[in-house]
């Protein structure tokens, strides 16, 4: 694969500094701290909370981001790291680097394109996709978008099996290769952020492009949902909250799916070992961005653990506090074979569509290749618990 040419992405770097001869300097910012407020300057509160705002007081999405400055890297000298690869292999999907694009809802409210916008950004770099239920785009539409791209589609798993079947069906032959399931979110926490403005999109029919365009959600309405849209978002809101699952129904899942299943959501080890018992190929460890409980753990704090009890039975993915470089270090150095990035890209969505996920892909790639080098590391293989120290 083209994307795995050594510095390839730590070579963004030399690309904005020559452009700057030019007078050109980069969109906006690459400094992964700033972005969100630079985000914020953009974007009517709405939107931009929806994105940003956390659970209760915020407490967890803080944790998560503390969690990272528990552990130190200690950089390495003359380990001959000049030349990097970067590139992967995870269920059968062949990436660039250990880098995946988090399931993020509705980012229609981001920029008109929403996630049309983002599977193009990440099919230009070869990052793969992982495509929302609460898309404002269709499977479809956004598989084409994405092309011959890598994408993986989350399930948010609605209550009525035909509608879950219909939709796993139709991503499956729209080329997603790597169901991912979200167990965290079957009803929503308490976000004071959106609740203070009553702000939720989906009551406006916004974030429904997928069950909406469902013929088995479609056979049962009284009328379409271009007809009669608040009896249509009546049965979403039936059908997507409100109604936990339990083990035993993972079953479903593997009939009406052939290719490999994530489990998104686990921060409790044995959470993760019955994830290997229910014969899932991979788990994410996740607190949903701080989205679902206050209070909770960051998930990099239970990573070492969970990594250590299931890493050799499954594939243990990494999200929930991804912000530059050295966080994807830290993490993959913790356990992780790959990371999922979703707040950042989001706000680099808001700036400027296509273009600006790219920039924020690019920023972030770069900042991981070269962190990576100059900590004395050629590949993410290479990195183990030995490439940090806990503060």
């Amino acid at each position: 694969m083209g994307h795995k040419v050594t510095g390839q992405f730590a070579a963004y770097q030399n690309e904005i500094y020559l452009q700057g001869l030019a007078g050109n300097v980069p969109p906006f910012t690459t400094d992964p701290g700033a972005l969100e407020a630079s985000a914020r300057e953009r974007l009517g509160p709405g939107p931009f909370w929806y994105v940003a705002g956390a659970a209760g007081g915020g407490a967890t999405a803080r944790a998560n981001r503390e969690a990272f400055d528990d552990w130190r890297i200690v950089p390495r000298m003359l380990t001959n790291a000049t030349e990097r690869h970067l590139g992967t292999s995870l269920l059968g999907t062949e990436m660039p680097a250990p880098v995946l694009l988090a399931p993020v809802g509705v980012q229609s409210i981001l920029h008109p394109d929403g996630e049309l916008a983002t599977a193009r950004a990440a099919a230009e770099l070869g990052v793969p996709f992982v495509l929302s239920t609460a898309s404002s785009h269709t499977i479809e539409e956004v598989a084409e978008a994405a092309g011959d791209a890598a994408r993986w589609f989350q399930l948010y798993w609605p209550n009525d099996p035909d509608v879950a079947a219909s939709i796993l069906d139709r991503a499956r032959g729209a080329g997603y290769r790597v169901l991912v399931v979200t167990l965290d979110t079957w009803t929503l926490a308490w976000r004071p952020h959106d609740l203070d403005r009553s702000y939720l999109p989906f009551l406006r029919g916004v974030g429904t492009a997928i069950p909406f365009s469902d013929p088995a959600f479609r056979a049962g309405l009284a009328a379409s949902p271009e007809d009669d849209l608040p009896m249509a978002i009546l049965r979403w809101v039936q059908l997507f909250t409100g109604t936990d699952k339990s083990w035993d129904q993972l079953s479903f899942l593997r009939e009406h799916w052939d290719g490999p299943i994530v489990l998104k959501g686990i921060q409790h080890v044995d959470d993760a070992r019955k994830a290997v018992d229910a014969g899932v190929d991979g788990i994410v460890v996740s607190n949903h961005g701080g989205r679902q409980v206050d209070g909770a753990v960051g998930s990099l704090e239970v990573l070492p653990e969970i990594a250590d009890a299931v890493g050799e039975q499954v594939e243990v993915l990494f999200d929930s506090g991804i912000r530059g470089g050295a966080d994807i270090v830290k993490a993959l150095a913790l356990g992780a074979k790959a990371v999922l990035v979703g707040r950042p890209f989001a706000y680099g969505l808001a700036h400027g569509g296509q273009v600006g996920v790219r920039h924020v892909l690019r920023s972030l790639l770069a900042d991981f290749d070269l962190t990576l080098g100059l900590s004395g590391h050629r590949s993410p293989a290479e990195l183990n618990r030995e490439a940090l120290r806990r503060r």
